[in-house]
């Protein structure tokens, strides 16, 4: 498979991906020409919020089923396309029928193999696990074009087992739990993070790197297409690490020969 251009949709509710430093890094590294777009919801069609909203997620035991949505609910998702920081609570979403609805927005001229679309979304993707029968939150859904949840970067890897060990003792004492927060503090991810633009970084590469080679993750921890499940690998490989693993480097510049021949 071969890029010629990739496309960014920015996620205007979250400036810290910083667009613009992640087009130059996506450059640097993989020299393929990068356009930044904005926000994917900004090209809405008039079933777009029905759309959005009749793949929600409210039964994270039972494989996903078409929920039929209120005017409440389609209301909801009209709004969050003119101001996507109106989506405060967390809503989950199905993210291979949220990916369905996304790839109908972009542009039939551009809609090819060639063009690579990654997208940026505040909302929660989630996928159905066959192995545990259950709803999991994730951070992207790899295809084209590939979602990048900001949520689910907070979300989905799992804080330390002692932070959720001291947060209930608390509560189930009536302690404060701000004390447990701030103890804890640094060793995870918060919403407007300054990290998450290097975060980004890390899954804009595995998002590439599955569209190129069918390949989006490395078992090495000390690789930045590492699958984090806790947020202490998250930070590990993405912030201490910050690199990929000497066989993802020799691939990724056997990708970049390839692309440019």
């Amino acid at each position: 498979m071969k890029i010629s251009k990739i496309f960014l949709y920015d996620e205007p509710s979250v400036p810290e991906i910083n667009i613009s430093q992640l087009a130059d890094f996506i450059k640097k590294n993989f020299t393929i020409d990068v356009e930044v777009r904005k926000n994917i919801f900004s090209n809405v069609k008039k079933t777009t919020a029905t759309q959005l909203a009749s793949c929600r997620i409210f039964n994270t035991r039972k494989s996903f089923e078409f929920h039929s949505p209120s005017a409440e609910e389609i209301e909801f998702e009209k709004n969050s396309f003119q101001n996507s920081s109106k989506i405060k609570n967390i809503i989950m979403y199905d993210g291979f029928e949220f990916q369905k609805i996304l790839s109908e927005l972009i542009f039939e001229a551009e809609n090819s193999a060639n063009n690579f679309h990654l997208i940026f979304t505040n909302r929660l993707m989630c996928t159905y696990d066959y192995n545990d029968y259950r709803y999991h939150g994730r951070t992207i859904i790899c295809s084209n074009p590939s979602i990048i949840s900001t949520t689910g970067i907070i979300e989905a890897p799992a804080k330390s087992k002692e932070y959720y060990i001291e947060l209930i003792s608390n509560m189930a004492q009536g302690l404060n739990l701000e004390s447990i927060k701030k103890k804890y503090q640094g060793t995870y991810l918060e919403y407007h993070d300054e990290r998450i633009s290097t975060i980004v970084e890390g899954y804009a590469m595995q998002a590439l790197f599955y569209y190129l080679t069918g390949e989006p993750f490395c078992v090495l921890e000390e690789c930045r297409l590492f699958n984090p499940h806790w947020q202490k690998e998250l930070l590990h490989s993405q912030i201490e690490i910050g690199k990929l693993c000497k066989k993802h480097q020799k691939i990724l510049g056997d990708l970049v020969l390839d692309l440019n021949s």
